[in-house]
């Protein structure tokens, strides 16, 4: 069995690229996109802003559960999952305890507001809405569990080094 490796933090911390590049590092790895299975609800969509809704809450904590599931299924067949959500707060834990796999790792980029805010700022997307950088910043340097990496004026390179020769760090009970 492969392992599972989670990468959270907030928007714009560089979850997706860091995530792409640490599943390829891997010889034979899988990039499970947890904001993809959020766009599957095609009709009826919760709003994620606050204060969240509780249908909200239902439609995260379902794409949490389908995010897991798909990661321990790449991990069973001997693919590693390195899957890649925003988990913060408890929603860390409480992914981790859905991941049958073991082993399972989780890391939480955390660089500064301000780099969460120039990032932002400087992608085609925009994604703090109602949310501000500094909220998200806290949250990700609040987080309890896993490997805490501040990425603050890092490359993704230099990331994914880090992530890599701390993987124990990043272990999940």
């Amino acid at each position: 069995m492969a392992p599972v490796i989670v990468v959270t933090g907030a928007m714009a911390a560089g979850k997706s690229t860091v995530a792409d590049a640490l599943a390829r590092s891997f010889p034979l790895a899988a990039h499970v996109r947890g904001d993809v299975f959020r766009r599957f609800v095609v009709s009826g969509q919760a709003s994620m802003d606050p204060p969240l809704s509780p249908a909200g809450r239902a439609q995260l904590d379902l794409r949490h559960t389908i995010a897991a599931r798909t990661a321990d299924a790449y991990a069973a067949a001997g693919i590693t999952a390195v899957v890649q959500d925003i988990l913060l707060g408890p929603d860390l834990a409480r992914f981790t305890a859905q991941v049958q796999t073991r082993p399972c790792y989780a890391v939480v980029l955390a660089p500064s507001a301000e780099t969460l805010a120039a990032r932002d700022a400087a992608r085609h997307k925009r994604g703090y809405g109602a949310w501000t950088a500094q909220e998200f910043a806290d949250a990700a340097r609040q987080t309890p569990g896993g490997l805490h990496v501040d990425t603050t004026g890092w490359t993704v390179a230099e990331t994914v080094r880090q992530i890599l020769d701390h993987l124990d760090d990043a272990r999940v009970a």
